[in-house]
């Protein structure tokens, strides 16, 4: 790591809690990229569509820690 780089690393760390959340959000989108350009028009057709079943309540969903539960008994079950 070069004494530059330090450098910035110290002044980010200095920064408040909410700069610093928004700098790691435009790092992050600067490695990553942003992933709403790299949608196909029918995914985002697709999520939009999922967005509005959710909003009208036709769509039940299911607590993270109670699919992962289903996820481990199925995969216990084999």
């Amino acid at each position: 790591m070069t004494e530059g780089t330090r450098d910035v690393f110290a002044q980010a760390l200095a920064l408040a809690a909410e700069d610093r959340a928004a700098l790691m959000d435009v790092l992050a989108e600067s490695l990553l990229g942003d992933p709403e350009h790299d949608l196909s028009p029918e995914w985002k057709a697709e999520i939009a569509r999922r967005i509005e079943a959710v909003e009208r309540g036709e769509s039940r969903l299911i607590p993270a820690d109670e699919v992962e539960a289903r996820v481990l008994a199925s995969i216990g079950a084999r």
